[in-house]
């Protein structure tokens, strides 16, 4: 190397300025990327509680930045419950998950993603509100519905999303099933009146809002089962006086039970942030909200406030009539059990 080429010191220096400062810029990016997973959060949910959260997360992000001075965005996914959970355990990145039914929370618990207890993190078992199975009806109620019984009539058209992968199914699957059970009948009397009533359902739809757009938009079917708190949402968004709500004479307590992802958590750092927004599900400012979209609130007092919103219905839990969702989940959904059992039959 010619001395006219060989590297001064002072370029030498500047060549390593220029390394520390890009060291010190790809540092400076990298926190600021961990900062920003940090405080974002993704909430994975079922179906029919999109418009929920899209009160509850601008109220809960006003409430962070109130006591920590700090944005959060929050994200939801929703979809078909079970779906939903697949797609958690096949690695969508959740930080919380808020589902419409235990059995889909246990999963989780069994991979590793949640702790078995679960349950015991969060006041009510980790369930902030719940809801129930009512029946809608087109105006006038045409076909006379007005109880379980009459789902299995010739010439009924039942729409029901699909029970294995839907909490909105399954719990609909339950509730007619309970409803025999809860009144004093037998097993072999419940499979046989939940049997007439599949055989009446034209298409299973993989979610709540699809067998809404089926039954509403589409204008299949005679009675739609969903939730309670759908029934004020779909007349706001297809017309009011275009259908009627019929309660049966007993129907499920569907209890909407919420989760941190802690193996998620813990990876992007979200723990602290992910806890405070379900802990927030449980604050009067939330039931407020929840009270709004027509679920159940576990605060006694709003719920008492509010009380003629809600369907004046008898209603039976899972844990008491049905034996638990352990044993429903084995008896029913799994593979083989009484739903492909039901079926398969109609199928010969």
């Amino acid at each position: 190397m010619s001395a006219n080429t060989r590297p001064t010191q002072s370029s030498r220096r500047t060549v390593l300025t220029t390394a520390l400062l890009s060291a010190a810029l790809l540092a400076t990016a990298g926190v600021a990327r961990a900062q920003a997973a940090a405080d974002t959060l993704l909430n994975v949910s079922y179906d029919v509680s999109r418009e929920l959260y899209k009160d509850i997360n601008p109220a809960f992000a006003a409430a962070w930045k109130a006591k920590t001075g700090k944005s959060v965005t929050l994200n939801q996914s929703h979809g078909g419950s079970s779906k939903q959970i697949g797609s958690v355990i096949g690695g969508l990145e959740a930080d919380v998950v808020t589902m419409n039914q235990a059995t889909d929370v246990d999963v989780l618990a069994e991979k590793g993603l949640t702790p078995a207890d679960w349950r015991k993190r969060f006041p009510s078992n980790a369930a902030p509100y719940s809801s129930t199975i009512l029946f809608l009806v087109r105006k006038g109620n045409p076909k006379q519905i007005k109880d379980w019984a009459d789902l299995t009539r010739a010439g009924v058209q039942v729409i029901i999303p699909n029970p294995k992968v839907t909490g909105n199914g399954r719990y609909s699957y339950l509730a007619a099933w309970g409803s025999v059970i809860a009144k004093g009948g037998s097993e072999a009397q419940a499979k046989d009146l939940v049997s007439k009533i599949f055989a009446n359902v034209p298409v299973l739809d993989g979610g709540g809002r699809g067998a809404t757009t089926t039954f509403t938009q589409r204008g299949i079917g005679d009675v739609l089962l969903t939730f309670e708190s759908e029934a004020e949402l779909i007349e706001n968004e297809f017309g009011k006086g275009q259908f009627e709500v019929v309660s049966p004479s007993v129907s499920i307590e569907a209890e909407a039970p919420v989760a941190i992802v802690d193996k998620v958590a813990a990876k992007k750092g979200t723990t602290e942030l992910a806890k405070a927004y379900l802990d927030f599900l449980f604050t009067p400012a939330a039931q407020e909200i929840i009270v709004r979209h027509n679920f159940r609130p576990r605060d006694a007092a709003i719920f008492k406030a509010n009380a003629k919103r809600f369907s004046n219905i008898k209603l039976f839990s899972v844990d008491q009539t049905l034996g638990g969702w352990p044993k429903v989940s084995k008896t029913h959904f799994a593979d083989g059990g009484t739903y492909d059992q039901i079926i398969a039959a109609q199928k010969r």
